[in-house]
């Protein structure tokens, strides 16, 4: 049996199924696109794809950058805050810190203590006034001796035969002259009777005469010789201790010669009163009179002082220290003061009612002359002063400070009149 079918007319039914079958089919093998479509669909997905990614590291780079340029700024505002820190604290270290003190109206114990030396009243080195070999010494150093006793005697031989050649040329020139009395007396007995010419009895008489001068001066170099024979016993020329002895048995003694100077044999001084030669300023000069009293202390005798009296002084400032040389002399009969020592000389000093003390470690010595540095307004003024009382640690000044002054202590010798300062500490002037 053959079916015979109208596809003409059944085109619809056709295409429905036609479709069906493959909307059921599709599913199940996928229709495949040709290559072309594919490399063109390619480049499109990988852009879209790079496009976050490009995004992202910029993003990462700006960041960086940001923090870059805060790393950088905070730096240059640290540096900046840090410089400015420095310059402040250097600003602060340059202005010098300064103790200060206020002066007192209390005056100083009216009276100076100035340093001097002690000296022996009569010190002399003993030299020989004849040459030869020390025979013999009788005292050392540390011994006191008294005037006209013999100290040392010395050897002469030379001294010895010269004296004996000289009292021979004596007695021979004597001789002679006894002689020529002799003669001239004949001769002039003989011209009374016309014996002799007068020339001859004048020849006879000068004769003598010149025979006499011969004979004294055989005498006077007996003497001069007996006077450097003397010389052999050295003697002490006045009371004292001697100090030092310079020679011993057997040494040459050379009593000098042109060209070259003695040695010294011994030294004595006479310390039965002490002199002390004190330089004095001449701001202390009008209280030194003479005659008045002046008292010595020792460091060796605390709390003891010996009484002395000003026995001259030079009457004239020395220009170059600005002194007056004063002697005071001290009695030391027990010999407790020994020539050379360091003393303090006290003198008493006028008063001065209007003054001011301060310490003396505030006074600043300047070409223009003496000056202390006072604080005010914090600025430095360098105030001229005079001193009146110098006591040591202590000075009196007679003008130029206030009692409410800051005045500067241990100050530096660049301090300069106007610099300003920072005041550290304030102390107070211990009571004089």
């Amino acid at each position: 049996m053959t079916i015979r079918t109208n596809w003409r007319s059944m085109p619809n039914e056709l295409n429905t199924t036609t479709t069906s079958h493959t909307a059921v089919a599709e599913p199940q093998n996928p229709p495949r696109q040709n290559s072309a479509q594919q490399d063109s669909a390619s480049p499109n997905s990988a852009a879209a794809a790079s496009r976050p990614r490009i995004s992202r590291v910029w993003i990462a780079v700006v960041l960086v950058a940001i923090a870059l340029i805060v790393v950088i700024i905070a730096g240059i505002l640290s540096r900046a805050g840090a410089e400015h820190a420095l310059r402040e604290r250097t600003e602060q270290s340059s202005i010098l810190t300064v103790a200060v003190t206020h002066p007192l109206a209390a005056r100083l114990t009216p009276e100076v203590a100035l340093p001097g030396n002690t000296q022996a009243f009569t010190d002399t080195p003993i030299y020989s006034r004849t040459n030869g070999y020390l025979k013999h010494w009788y005292f050392d150093i540390g011994a006191r001796v008294r005037k006209g006793q013999l100290m040392a005697q010395i050897e002469t031989p030379e001294i010895d035969q010269q004296l004996q050649v000289a009292q021979a040329d004596l007695k021979s020139a004597q001789a002679n002259l006894n002689l020529a009395n002799t003669t001239a007396a004949r001769y002039q007995n003989l011209l009374k009777t016309n014996s002799v010419s007068k020339q001859e009895t004048d020849q006879a008489t000068s004769g003598a005469e010149a025979r006499s001068a011969a004979v004294d001066a055989s005498m006077a170099n007996v003497r001069r010789l007996q006077q450097l024979q003397s010389f052999e016993n050295v003697y002490a020329p006045f009371d004292g201790i001697v100090t030092a002895r310079n020679t011993d048995v057997g040494a040459l003694i050379d009593a000098g010669s042109a060209g070259s100077s003695p040695k010294e044999l011994f030294h004595l001084a006479a310390i039965g009163q002490i002199r002390v030669y004190v330089p004095v300023p001449e701001v202390y000069a009008s209280d030194i009179k003479d005659g008045a009293t002046a008292y010595l202390t020792l460091d060796e005798f605390p709390g003891q002082a010996f009484q002395g009296v000003i026995a001259r002084n030079s009457s004239a400032i020395d220009p170059a220290s600005r002194t007056l040389n004063v002697e005071v002399d001290v009695p030391n009969a027990g010999g407790k003061l020994l020539p050379g020592a360091y003393v303090f000389v006290h003198f008493k000093t006028s008063t001065h009612p209007n003054g001011f003390t301060v310490p003396s470690n505030t006074l600043l010595f300047r070409s223009e002359g003496l000056r202390v540095g006072v604080v005010r307004n914090g600025r430095v003024h360098l105030v001229p002063i005079t001193i009146t009382h110098d006591a040591g640690s202590l000075v009196e000044i007679r003008s130029g400070l206030q009692a409410s002054d800051q005045v500067i202590l241990d100050p530096s010798d660049s301090l300069a009149e106007g610099q300003e300062v920072h005041i550290g500490a304030q102390k107070t002037v211990a009571q004089p």
